[in-house]
């Protein structure tokens, strides 16, 4: 069981979804599904073919950047 967070984005990550193909819904799966590590005071997080780095502010997860894992 998982819950939804609220979920912002960096200009940065905006950018590289849309020239990766990468979805908000996939974002989401990522961070309340995937598997998670720490990076530099950073969470990357792990799921099918994606990962995403972001820290949590608050209650609030702030994407900074996303890419296929190949």
């Amino acid at each position: 069981m998982y819950y939804m967070i609220c979920i912002r984005y960096s200009k940065h990550a905006r950018e590289q979804m849309v020239e990766r193909g990468i979805s908000e819904k996939e974002i989401s799966n990522a961070i309340n599904r995937g598997s998670k590590r720490t990076q530099d005071g950073k969470i990357v997080a792990a799921y099918m073919y994606i990962e995403v780095v972001y820290k949590m502010m608050g209650e609030e997860a702030y994407v900074i950047t996303v890419f296929v894992r190949w």
